[in-house]
């Protein structure tokens, strides 16, 4: 007897899933990166993740800053900033101003690999800044970033973010971004373009035209820069006296002395001024000395 034929598929694996995603696993045992479900997983933008991951994957001491990882990713500094902002919120980053040995304000990024990780020791309290003894900008510094030890966390000093004012003037950020028209060395981040948009704003409100502050800001400007662009712009923002205020129009002032028209004398026909036709002054003397000499 023949043996009997089938056309039915053969039954699969029970360990191979018939749909989706089938990993090709290798074992690593250098450069890798171990990162939690949690994160690797995190509903949301896939920006932050990534970030995230770059982020994990740097030793100690490595930039984190807004242009460093711009210069990394595709995505720009909107993107960039905003990813930063939410793995602070969720507890994987966090950022804090601490006083080196030699009296400089840093602010230190810890990353951990699970929210809320241990936090970062209490810096001291910042001393109050003596008072200027003239009036100037006030416009913070914005010191180079350098790096730090922290043990087994990712941290790295850096530019104070939390300086971002959110009620800037939309004017004087749209004229700071501008600059990289007029020199494309002058590049701000997000929080450095916030510093400084105060004291921009101060200068338009003086009168000063965008114009000329692109002009204060862009002339003259070093070969090479030894700090950040924003450093530079702060101190002639900072050093920089604003213009004299424009002097007040006089008021009109509310009476007004009548000046009389003018009138034609009745003897010599000169013009003068008068409330009512009649002789002029050479005219009314002539006249008294004929009389005087008539009386007498």
């Amino acid at each position: 007897m023949a043996d009997s034929q089938s056309n039915a598929r053969l039954r699969a694996d029970a360990g191979t899933p018939t749909s989706g995603v089938i990993h090709v696993r290798t074992r690593l045992t250098a450069d890798f990166t171990v990162i939690s479900n949690a994160l690797a997983q995190r509903p949301g933008s896939a920006v932050t993740i990534g970030v995230a991951a770059y982020i994990a994957s740097l030793p100690d001491g490595s930039a984190v800053t807004i242009n460093a990882l711009c210069a990394h990713f595709a995505e720009g500094e909107i993107l960039i900033s905003r990813a930063l902002r939410e793995l602070e919120a969720a507890g994987y980053l966090e950022r804090r101003r601490e006083r080196t040995p030699t009296g400089q304000v840093r602010t230190r990024t810890y990353f951990s690999d699970v929210p809320g990780g241990s936090p970062a020791p209490d810096s001291p309290p910042e001393p109050p800044k003596p008072p200027r003894p003239r009036k100037r900008l006030a416009v913070p510094e914005s010191p180079a970033p350098a790096l730090a030890d922290a043990g087994s966390k990712t941290v790295v000093a850096t530019p104070d973010p939390g300086a971002v004012l959110t009620d800037a003037d939309p004017a004087a950020i749209a004229l700071l971004t501008a600059l990289r028209r007029v020199d494309p060395r002058l590049v701000l981040s997000t929080q450095e373009a916030s510093r400084l948009a105060p004291a921009v704003a101060e200068w338009l409100a003086a009168g000063v035209g965008p114009r000329e502050i692109t002009e204060l800001l862009t002339v003259r400007l070093p070969d090479r820069f030894r700090a950040r662009p924003a450093s530079v712009l702060a101190f002639r923002l900072r050093e920089t006296p604003l213009p004299a205020p424009s002097p007040a129009p006089i008021q009109p002032s509310a009476e007004r002395p009548v000046v009389p028209p003018f009138q034609t004398c009745d003897g010599c026909e000169r013009a003068f001024r008068a409330p009512a036709p009649g002789h002029c002054r050479d005219c009314r003397d002539h006249l008294g000395r004929e009389r005087w000499r008539a009386a007498a």
